[in-house]
C-alpha cells in the first residue's frame, strides 16, 4: 500500500487527505493543532462556485489612489511593514495584467467548477448537511452606479461560464432580509454557491470522516519533516512517522518550511479578521457590503463580520482599521447589539502572485508534493484540488488540466 504523510490538517489538507485514502493510500494527516482551527477558521463560510475569476491586483488609477490614501476598506497597509510585501505584490502585479489574467481565469475557472460537487460528496458522506445552506449569497450595492456595474457583471459571468444570478430591487431585498435597516441600490444574489454555518466544524467532520475510513491523525510539528530512506518522516510524541510521499499543504507557512529545502517560494500573505455578534434579527444568507469591503454571514456562533485584506507585520493589529470600519458601516444596516469575543480573530490567506493555487510535485525532491496558495479559497478549493493532486499522486489522468497549477511554472 502506497503512504503519504500530509502536513495541515486545514481545508486543503483534508481535502487531499481524503482523495489520496479513496485510491488506496495509508495517510497520516499532521498538524500541530485540531483540524480546522487556522486559517480554515476564519473564513465566511461560502464555498463560492461564482468565483470563477481570481482576484487581480486593481490597476486602474482610481482604486489604486483610493488604497494607496487609505480611503478603500478592501484593501489596508501598514507603511512600515509594506517592505515585507514588495517582491510578491510586483510578482502579483505583473501577473494582473489582462493577458496574463484571462489565461489564469481559464485554469482558475476549470477547478472552481468542480468545488461544489466535490463538497457535496464529502458532505454526504461526513453526514454534515446540517452545516450548510444551498441558497447562495447576496451582494449588495449602495449606489445606482454600482448597481448597474454589477448586472453587467453578473451577465457576463452568466453569458461566458453559466453562473446563475439575480438582480434584487431594494424593495426585494428588504423582503428577503428583513433585519436590514437600510437596502441602498439593491443587490446581486448569486444563486449557486452554498454557505456554511461554521467552517471549521466543516473541517472537523471532514477530519472524523478520513479518521473512520482508517486514516491517522498526528500531533506533530510540521518543521520535523525530513528524508529517510526511500520517503519522509515527521517526529510526534509517539515517535517517527514514515511514508513514502509527503504533501506540504500548510498554507501560508508552507514557504517557510521549504526554504529548508533550498526553495523560495514568493506568496502574497493577506491577513484578515472576524468578529462574531449577537443581533436580535440576524440575516438569512451572507451579505457582501461591496462598497466598504466586508462580509456578514449568520454562523452557528453569530453574525461573523469578516474584513478585507491586510498587508501588515507578522502579528495581527492591536486595533484592525478595516474591522472597525466595516463594523461601523455593518451597525448602519442591521442592529449588530453587542460582540461575542472581546477581541477579534486572525489569520492569513496565501495568495500566489498568479492567482493559482500550487499543487503537483517539488522539482527537485523525489516524494514530495506541494499544495498550497489558495488565496481566499481556500475553504472553497481545497476538496477539488486536492482530488486534482491526488490524482497526479496516483498517476491518473487529472480532472483538469494541471501544468498551471505545478510548482515552477512561474
Amino acid at each position: 500500500m502506497r503512504s503519504a504523510i500530509v502536513l495541515g490538517a486545514g481545508m486543503v489538507g483534508i481535502g487531499t487527505a481524503l482523495h489520496l485514502q479513496q485510491r488506496g493510500w495509508s495517510v497520516a494527516l499532521v498538524d500541530r493543532g485540531a483540524p480546522g482551527r487556522e486559517t480554515s477558521f476564519g473564513n465566511a463560510g461560502i464555498i463560492q462556485s461564482e468565483a470563477v475569476e481570481p482576484y487581480a491586483m486593481p490597476r486602474d488609477p482610481a482604486t489604486l489612489w483610493a488604497i494607496a490614501t487609505g480611503r478603500s476598506n478592501d484593501v489596508h497597509y501598514e507603511i512600515r511593514s509594506l517592505h515585507r510585501h514588495a517582491g510578491p505584490l510586483l510578482r502579483y502585479w505583473w501577473h494582473s495584467s489582462p493577458r496574463r489574467h484571462a489565461a489564469a481565469a481559464r485554469a482558475y475557472a476549470s477547478l472552481v467548477a468542480h468545488a461544489v460537487p466535490e463538497h457535496a460528496a464529502l458532505i454526504e458522506a461526513a453526514g454534515a448537511a446540517d452545516l450548510v445552506r444551498r441558497g447562495g449569497f447576496r451582494m449588495l450595492l449602495r449606489e445606482r452606479r454600482a448597481m448597474d456595474e454589477a448586472v453587467a457583471e453578473a451577465e457576463r459571468l452568466r453569458a461566458r461560464y453559466g453562473i446563475r444570478a439575480r438582480a434584487l430591487s431594494p424593495s426585494d431585498l428588504a423582503a428577503a432580509e428583513p433585519a436590514l435597516k437600510q437596502t441602498g441600490a439593491g443587490a446581486i444574489h448569486w444563486e449557486d454557491p452554498w454557505s456554511v454555518r461554521d467552517p471549521g466544524a466543516l473541517v472537523s467532520a471532514y477530519a472524523a470522516l478520513f479518521a473512520r475510513r482508517g486514516g491517522t491523525l498526528l500531533r506533530a510539528e510540521a518543521d520535523s519533516l525530513a528524508p529517510a530512506g526511500r520517503g519522509w518522516s515527521v517526529r510526534s510524541p509517539d515517535g517517527t512517522h514514515e511514508a513514502e510521499a509527503a504533501v506540504v499543504a500548510l498554507g501560508p507557512w508552507s514557504p517557510d518550511l521549504l526554504r529548508r529545502f533550498g526553495y523560495r517560494i514568493a506568496m502574497v500573505r493577506k491577513r484578515g479578521y472576524h468578529r462574531h455578534w449577537r443581533p436580535a434579527r440576524t440575516l438569512e444568507l451572507p451579505l457582501l457590503d461591496a462598497q466598504n469591503g466586508y462580509v456578514l454571514a449568520p454562523m452557528a456562533a453569530g453574525l461573523r463580520l469578516t474584513t478585507g485584506a491586510e498587508l501588515g507585520g507578522p502579528q495581527p493589529a492591536t486595533g484592525p482599521v478595516q474591522l472597525a470600519r466595516a463594523e461601523a458601516a455593518a451597525g448602519g444596516l442591521l442592529d449588530l447589539g453587542a460582540p461575542r469575543e472581546n477581541a477579534p480573530w486572525s489569520g492569513i490567506r496565501p495568495c500566489m502572485p498568479d492567482m493559482l493555487p500550487v499543487a503537483g510535485a517539488a522539482p527537485r525532491h523525489p516524494g514530495l508534493w506541494f499544495h498550497f496558495g489558495h488565496g481566499h479559497q481556500g475553504f472553497t478549493l481545497g476538496p477539488a484540488s486536492g482530488r486534482l493532486l491526488a490524482e497526479a499522486m496516483s498517476g491518473e489522468t487529472p480532472m483538469v488540466e494541471a501544468t498551471p497549477f505545478r510548482p515552477g511554472r512561474r
